[in-house]
């Protein structure tokens, strides 16, 4: 892959750039909590909330794909300032090359605005409302991981806005 394929595109401005760059990166907190979960380090949790987990075990499995596919996601918001959201990369079998549909494009960044702002608002109350077992200071730390997850929504919603009005009236 080469280093053009992690340039913005011209014309986007910086608080654009550094709202999508937010974006991918709010989720690595809460990704390296679940990931140390999943491997059995209990960052002050009892053991019985470990057990509840069933972790280490096959609950670090749904770990693993959380932490990951929620990066992942969250990645995908480089895209709406980096040329691959303009235009499909050409190692992508049968899109590549070929323009990408703005419209699509906000619609699915818009749809995923909404399931991060519902997500991380219950996520980020049940957290502080968890009556969970273990050390007080884990309770700090669960929150401090998943607080700027509040971030994601609105920063999409953001470089979602800027794209749509960069791209908006292409198809």
């Amino acid at each position: 892959m080469s280093s053009t394929a992690f340039r913005s595109v011209p014309g986007v401005p910086r608080w654009a750039k550094w709202s999508a760059h937010t974006v991918a990166l709010v989720n690595i907190p809460s990704g390296i909590w679940r990931l140390g979960l999943a491997v059995g380090i209990p960052f002050g949790l009892a053991q019985s909330e470990m057990d509840g987990l069933n972790t280490p075990g096959w609950g670090s499995i749904s770990l693993v794909f959380l932490a990951l596919f929620s990066e992942a996601v969250a990645f995908l918001a480089l895209g709406l300032i980096q040329p691959w959201g303009e235009t499909w990369p050409r190692w992508i079998p049968f899109v590549g090359g070929k323009s990408v549909s703005a419209r699509k494009v906000v619609i699915t960044s818009s749809l995923g605005v909404l399931a991060t702002t519902v997500y991380a608002g219950l996520f980020v109350y049940t957290t502080f409302n968890a009556d969970m077992a273990g050390e007080p200071w884990a309770d700090w730390l669960i929150a401090l991981v998943y607080v700027p997850l509040l971030l994601w929504g609105p920063l999409l919603a953001v470089v979602t806005w800027h794209y749509h009005r960069r791209r908006g009236r292409v198809s």
